[in-house]
């Protein structure tokens, strides 16, 4: 899936066809669209975080729908939470994050790159994330810190997609709110990042520090196939064998007894052939109120 914006006169060119814009803008969502030589159609859909995933322009290595789902979860988003992410990247899990946290809520995100806050703060605006919702920065947080707590306000949750989090756990600390139990994760590719995360939680007074890996093994179930059923025969017979010994054995056939017809069909699944591997470890830790 690629992004792609619609405007007039334009023509979107795919290998199922070419879709005219005009024919596109002004239709209401789920509208069904026929390619220009009338082979295949297409559905107009609102757009969600999941589709922006699947068609973001990459600035950075983003983080994709496994790792998002299971990060939500055990942060305990919800409704009204205030978050901080750091960084920003692409803004994969921001547009998640920000649906998870609507429509009190908010999330604080982080960018050290000036260019590639720049960029996600115009997507936020293209896609009607306001700045009630979404607010970015452009800061190092390794650095500097999040500038949050005290008269800011706490946040209840910290999410660090960081080359060195460890620098940064601190920080995160000083910006969780002190008056509850809060959650931090930390997103890192490589093990020896983890044990070095793993060492500033606990210096830190972080708890039940926990790691996992996502693997996700998808499975297609794309046609039907026709069954045949068999039956097993087996027949007896002698055969000498080198020391002169006189052997029975049995040999073993298949009998077809039925041929494949239209009525005796299975839906078939298998798994694919390439199998998504590591993305990144995930590091959990809680923060007990005073």
């Amino acid at each position: 899936m690629n992004q792609e914006t619609v405007q007039t006169d334009g023509i979107h060119h795919s290998r199922i066809g070419k879709y005219p814009h005009n024919e596109i803008i002004g239709k209401s969502y789920g509208t069904k669209i026929q390619s220009h030589e009338g082979k295949k159609s297409v559905y107009i859909l609102r757009m969600t975080p999941e589709m922006w995933t699947r068609a973001l322009p990459h600035r950075t290595q983003i983080i994709y729908l496994p790792d998002i789902a299971f990060i939500t979860q055990m942060l305990d988003l919800k409704a009204g939470y205030r978050v901080i992410e750091c960084g920003t990247g692409s803004g994969s899990f921001s547009h998640s994050l920000a649906r998870a946290l609507s429509p009190n809520g908010h999330l604080f995100t982080f960018e050290y790159h000036e260019l590639r806050a720049e960029l996600a703060k115009k997507e936020f605006e293209e896609h009607k994330l306001s700045p009630s919702l979404v607010t970015i920065q452009h800061r190092d947080v390794c650095k500097n810190g999040f500038g949050m707590g005290g008269e800011s306000g706490f946040v209840d949750a910290v999410f660090l997609d960081l080359p060195a989090p460890w620098e940064a756990v601190a920080h995160a600390k000083e910006a969780l709110n002190p008056a509850k139990l809060t959650r931090i994760c930390c997103f890192s590719p490589c093990i020896e990042q983890v044990q070095k995360t793993c060492a500033a939680l606990r210096v830190n007074g972080f708890t039940d520090i926990e790691m996992f890996e996502c693997l996700s093994k998808e499975h297609s179930v794309y046609k039907y196939e026709q069954i045949r059923t068999f039956t097993l025969n087996a027949t007896e017979y002698k055969q000498t064998s080198t020391d002169g010994k006189l052997l029975t054995k049995r040999a073993k056939n298949y009998n077809c007894e039925s041929e494949a017809d239209d009525e005796n069909v299975r839906l078939i699944g298998r798994p694919t052939v390439q199998i998504k591997g590591h993305t990144s470890y995930l590091t959990f830790a809680s923060l007990i109120k005073k």
